[in-house]
């Protein structure tokens, strides 16, 4: 059996590209649209989602991702456009800012703002976190089609209904989840049609940050989460 014509696969991956470009597509739709296989039209939407380049919505449809619209800002990629953010969040909150995007099973560290002095929970750009655990966590997930939140929970420090919470709030809190004797808030970032394109927190001491947070810190990254989300569209 021969190889896969390379011109062949990248026709194809455009094909999905320009079927979801005005509006979001299942995979029956995909089908349709592109006149592609069911196997041949996963696996690729499948491969344009690990790479950015497709996104799921909260229905589990596929639509243009994150990666479209970085390259399109000619090399203002996401993590650029959180860097930007995240020391107001921190001097406003007095704790460490944190903006995670979804890899798979995992949530990635993509921009970071350390509080300069005093006890802090430091989270290094690039840190590889799983998404079992932690308030981002919620956040990334809670919005995730069903299908892709099953699995995770048998080894997850939260539920279902924490999901839901945040669904229902617009933000995720969690004590000690992570790493003992650290809190952290987070919220969602999307984008235009609802997608969340990453997840922005801040983390710090149990004693400092609290087992139950103040409206102004919750305000505070949830006005980090909408001026990340204007900023990237």
């Amino acid at each position: 059996m021969g190889q896969p014509n390379p011109v062949a696969v990248l026709d194809k991956a455009v094909a999905i590209l320009r079927a979801v470009a005005d509006e979001p597509a299942s995979l029956a739709e995909l089908v349709v649209r592109t006149g592609l296989p069911r196997a041949t039209a996963h696996r690729l939407a499948t491969a344009l989602e690990g790479h950015r380049m497709l996104r799921r919505t909260a229905a589990g449809a596929w639509a243009p991702g994150p990666g479209l619209a970085e390259l399109g800002r000619g090399g203002a990629d996401l993590a650029e456009l959180a860097g930007r953010h995240l020391p107001t969040l921190r001097d406003a909150t007095g704790e460490s800012a944190q903006f995670y995007v979804r890899d798979g099973g995992s949530r990635v560290c993509i921009a970071a703002a350390e509080r300069a002095h005093g006890l802090r929970d430091t989270v290094p750009v690039g840190a590889r976190l799983p998404l079992t655990a932690g308030s981002a966590a919620h956040a990334l997930l809670a919005f995730a089609p069903a299908d892709e939140v099953t699995g995770l929970l048998p080894s997850a420090s939260f539920t279902a209904r924490t999901l839901l919470d945040v669904r229902r709030r617009g933000w995720a809190h969690s004590i000690a989840e992570r790493e003992p004797g650290v809190a952290s808030l987070s919220a969602p970032v999307r984008d235009g049609s609802g997608g969340v394109l990453g997840a922005v927190s801040i983390s710090g001491p149990i004693e400092r940050l609290g087992r139950r947070p103040s409206p102004e810190v919750v305000s505070a990254v949830l006005e980090a989460a909408v001026a990340i989300s204007r900023a990237a569209r």
